[in-house]
């Protein structure tokens, strides 16, 4: 179900990826790869690996590499998001989508993006960030306890993520259904 509501800011994702890589390069790491549902949709000519905490869910991502030859994918490994085993600067571009508000540490996580995307390379993020006025915050807030049982965080904020103030966002684009999810440009400072 929520592969069907998340396509679309999947595809706003992997679309921003490709065109960044025609100019900061090639080697891209997707950060919480899951079931590999984005893989089919690079470029052909990138080196993407993969990562995610789920054995299961990677096993999955391997049989749809396998079942559609996706040649982009050069890896798919079991790893925690805040803490890889990548050395320095291993990647040009690194993307999360839907991730940020499931670690247990956002800030973490954009930490240890950082360190692993070259200076001058780009992190993005594709996730639901709470509203800051209206019906949409009071509906957000309202129903908090609720989704969290469900694993959803609708009181996520960007500040969560980025920090306040801290980050020069590149680009920022709402993605359908209604806006629900944005996809995030950073470019990487480290």
């Amino acid at each position: 179900m929520f592969g069907g509501v998340s396509a679309f800011g999947r595809r706003s994702a992997v679309a921003a990826v490709n065109r960044i890589s025609q100019t900061a390069g090639r080697r891209i790491l997707e950060v919480g790869v899951g079931t590999g549902l984005a893989l089919p949709h690079y470029r052909p000519d990138l080196d993407v690996v993969g990562i995610d905490l789920s054995r299961e869910m990677l096993l999955k991502a391997q049989e749809r590499v396998a079942q559609e030859r996706i040649t982009a994918c050069h890896g798919l490994l079991e790893m925690d998001a805040e803490s890889t085993a990548f050395a320095d600067d291993s990647f040009d571009i690194a993307v999360a989508m839907f991730t940020a508000s499931v670690v247990p540490d956002a800030r973490k996580l954009y930490a240890e993006m950082s360190r692993v995307v070259r200076p001058g390379g780009y992190l993005l993020f594709v996730n639901h960030f709470a509203a800051d006025a209206g019906f949409r915050w009071w509906l957000e807030r309202s129903t908090a306890p609720l989704a969290r049982i469900l694993g959803w965080h609708p009181d996520f904020k960007l500040s969560d993520l980025l920090g306040e103030g801290e980050t020069e966002i590149e680009r920022m684009e709402a993605c359908p259904p209604l806006s629900l999810f944005t996809l995030v440009e950073v470019k990487n400072c480290a």
